[in-house]
C-alpha cells in the first residue's frame, strides 16, 4: 500500500494533520519491501556514519530484526529520500519499542518528511497493540510528534546516553509510568550477535 502525502486524506488522517500542522507534498511513503534494504543501508550509513555501531540505542538493534510491518519509506521521483524502522526492546520487565534510526537525506531535511515518516509509524505501532515508545535524540524536534523527556534516572541504556535525550512516547494512557529499569534487547534473532546489549 502506498500513502500520498497530499491526497485526499480519511477524515482520521486529516485530524491528524491538523493537529500536527502538516502540509501537502510531493513524496509518497509505503511500508519498506525486502528490495529496500540496500538503499536503506545506504542511507543510514551516510546520514550517521560508520560511529553509529558504538551508539548505546544501535547495541540494542544489533542480532535483533525490525518489528515486521512498522519499517516505512518516502519516495519522491523514485528517489528513497528517507525511512524509519521500530525495534522490540524490554525496559524493566515492560516491552516497548524503540525508535530509529530515523534517516532523511541531508539535502531534503527540513521538508517534514521525517515527520511524517514517524507519524505513520506510530500511528501503525498503536493500531497494533504496542504501548510505547523509547528514543536517543533531541526533544525539540521529536517533540513535535509527542515524544518528552522521561524522568532521569527511570530508563537506563547499556552505555553512556546523555539522560537528557531520552524520550518517551506512550501509546495509551499511563503507559510511560510503566517503563523503568534497565533497556535490553527483547530478543536475538541473529545468534551471531549474542555479545551485544543484554536480552530482557
Amino acid at each position: 500500500m502506498i500513502f500520498q502525502i497530499g491526497g485526499k486524506p480519511s477524515d482520521g488522517d486529516q485530524s491528524m494533520k491538523e493537529a500536527k500542522g502538516s502540509t501537502a507534498h510531493s513524496w509518497q511513503f509505503r511500508p519498506e519491501r525486502p528490495a529496500d534494504a540496500p538503499r536503506i543501508e545506504a542511507l543510514v550509513a551516510a546520514s550517521f556514519g560508520p560511529g553509529r555501531h558504538a551508539k548505546s540505542a544501535w547495541r540494542l538493534r544489533e542480532g535483533v530484526a525490525p518489528v515486521a510491518g512498522l519499517g516505512f519509506v518516502a519516495i519522491e521521483g523514485g528517489t528513497l529520500r528517507g525511512s524509519v524502522r521500530f525495534w522490540p526492546v524490554v525496559i524493566g520487565r515492560a516491552r516497548a519499542l524503540l525508535l530509529g534510526p530515523l534517516a532523511v537525506q541531508t539535502d531534503q531535511r527540513g521538508r517534514g518528511i521525517g515527520i511524517d515518516l514517524m507519524n505513520r509509524g506510530i500511528e501503525d505501532a498503536r493500531k497494533a497493540g504496542w504501548k510505547a515508545m523509547i528514543l536517543v535524540g533531541d526533544a525539540p524536534y521529536y517533540g513535535r510528534v509527542g515524544f518528552a523527556p522521561i524522568p532521569r534516572g527511570r530508563v537506563r541504556f547499556p552505555g553512556p546516553v546523555d539522560p537528557a535525550r531520552i524520550l518517551g512516547l506512550a501509546l495509551e494512557d499511563g503507559a510511560l509510568g510503566a517503563l523503568e529499569g534497565p533497556v535490553h534487547r527483547a530478543q536475538l534473532d541473529d545468534p551471531v550477535c549474542a555479545d551485544g546489549a543484554e536480552l530482557g
